[in-house]
């Protein structure tokens, strides 16, 4: 498996690209005008509690207040508030909280005016950004991320990832941890550190120390509300969370953000610094070098095409998102009905695990697979399915499938979702009903192409809209050229004016209209 990352700069902001093994997984955009990233840190003050919510409304600078409920408070906000309070005062300036005396845990079923109050001054980090007309859902349970492991302040619990395999390597790093770990400050271990040396995470260690009392310094008499900590670029966030072994190729289309990566990566994996390459974009985008706008433009649309046929309709609703799977019209050779049905399911489980990364969906999923009658039928699916999202690093949870081929899927947004136009503006109807992008319609040709290979037809043509043929037959290779390299047939394309945008048919070798 290999893994690139391709990252596209533009006066709006950067755009990233995670490739597995070439198909698009995971697409990102930083706006340089996004102001509430999930892991930055505000100075705010309590606006309101709401009882009958067990939640408090903090300003925090965005149009709509940010949400804080009593369960996201943690379990040492009283720690917290005085912390604070001493530190925006100007009465404690060792932040190290190594004599900070902490405060009795608060009840776990307790009330939200237990702990808070009305223009009160509380430290909170974003959890969920700002959502349609939701305002950003916060935390004062603060957490900051490094490379192999979270420092969590005002606490002294050590906890291992599940992901690390053995018990033993989960033992050894918490013997590791705990030695060199400060007072009152917890450490989540993160999955990468699984292997490391202490010297390794000492270092990651030191630099979250750092950046704590970088922010606390901002902390002092600060205009109320301040983001006192940013979430660092999010190249480097990305590579913080995704980076391992299996990557292969980073491609930077920008010179100074190349540069920054490169030192990055040369601190946290030497040894990878090298796969770090500045790509001149010029002459073609760096997006559209590596296939990246096609698969853009066929992935988001309300209907994605997938191999032998198959097809998923998505659809979005105010409850939740539905997926269908469809077998198509398309040859089999599996000999029974059951076959065919497990064999769709798992094109399309594959997929659907593409699909939830690449939109980030979130919320309530449904997806509405093709039935089948084996309980052990079910059970594959279910576990494949399990398994190509085991990547994903949203929190989800799948119930296995119904008897009706329905399977529930939870997964945790933190941001808005991803939603990329993939329809144009119809130029055979002037200020008419937009219709899909040209380079979709190519692929449906293409696909059509191959049924009538296998159908063993060896001469034929295709008739289309002018648009469609040009864009068919002109640049070198065009796709018809490649259609020639793939399969050594050579198809005329003739434009027709009385064609409307969308419309091709494909003829034999007599000019006959051909049924695919």
């Amino acid at each position: 498996m290999n893994k690139e990352l391709i990252i596209r700069t533009s006066s709006s902001g950067v755009d990233f690209a995670l490739l597995k093994d070439g198909r698009l997984i995971e697409l990102q955009q930083d706006e340089d005008d996004n102001k509430f990233a999930v892991g930055d840190i505000f100075t705010a003050k309590i606006r309101k509690t709401v009882p009958g919510l067990n939640a408090a409304f903090v300003n925090v600078g965005y149009e709509k207040d940010g949400f804080l409920h009593y369960h996201d408070l943690g379990p040492q906000v009283g720690s917290l508030l005085k912390f604070v309070k001493q530190v925006t005062t100007g009465k404690l300036k060792d932040f190290s909280l190594k004599n900070f005396p902490l405060e009795k845990d608060i009840d776990k079923n307790g009330t939200v005016n237990d702990a808070l109050k009305s223009n009160q001054s509380i430290l909170v980090q974003v959890v969920k950004e700002p959502i349609s007309t939701k305002g950003p859902r916060i935390s004062s349970e603060l957490s900051l991320a490094g490379r192999y492991i979270v420092l969590v302040p005002f606490s002294n619990r050590i906890s291992v990832s599940t992901k690390i395999g053995t018990k033993e390597e989960k033992e050894r790093l918490k013997r590791l941890v705990k030695s060199i770990k400060p007072n009152n400050f917890g450490v989540i271990i993160r999955t990468v550190a699984e292997g490391k040396k202490v010297a390794d995470i000492h270092t990651d260690l030191q630099n979250l120390m750092d950046r704590w009392t970088a922010m606390c310094k901002k902390m002092y008499r600060p205009n109320y509300p301040t983001k006192v900590l940013g979430e660092m670029n999010k190249a480097s966030s990305i590579l913080r969370d995704v980076f391992n072994d299996s990557f292969t190729s980073i491609c930077v289309d920008d010179e100074t953000l190349h540069t920054q990566i490169k030192d990055y990566v040369g601190e946290i994996a030497p040894e990878k610094e090298s796969i770090v390459k500045y790509y001149d974009s010029s002459k073609v985008p760096i997006f559209e070098k590596f296939g990246i706008e096609r698969q853009i433009k066929t992935s988001f649309g309300k209907t994605v095409s997938m191999s032998k046929g198959a097809y998923l309709i998505i659809e979005y609703t105010e409850a939740m998102h539905v997926i269908d799977v469809n077998s198509g019209n398309r040859s089999n050779k599996s000999k029974s009905q059951e076959g065919t049905a497990l064999e769709v399911n798992m094109i399309s489980a594959t997929e659907v695990a593409r699909q939830l990364r690449l939109r980030d969906m979130g919320g309530i999923i449904v997806v509405d697979f093709i039935d089948m009658g084996k309980a052990e039928n079910r059970r594959k699916l279910f576990d494949h399915l399990r398994d190509e999202m085991s990547d994903d690093r949203a929190k989800h949870k799948i119930l296995p499938p119904s008897k009706f081929g329905l399977i529930q899927i939870t997964r945790q947004r933190t941001r808005p979702e991803t939603n990329i136009k993939t329809r144009e503006v119809n130029p055979s109807n002037n200020g008419g009903e937009e219709i899909e992008a040209p380079i979709i319609i190519v692929e449906k040709i293409k696909t059509d192409l191959q049924k009538a290979i296998k159908k063993g037809h060896k001469k034929m043509s295709i008739t289309a809209h002018p648009f469609i043929a040009a864009y068919l037959t002109r640049g070198f290779p065009s796709p018809r050229a490649n259609w020639f390299f793939d399969h050594k047939r050579w198809v005329k394309v003739l434009p027709r004016d009385a064609y409307t945008y969308l419309e091709y048919h494909f003829h034999d070798k007599d000019g006959k209209l051909m049924k695919l």
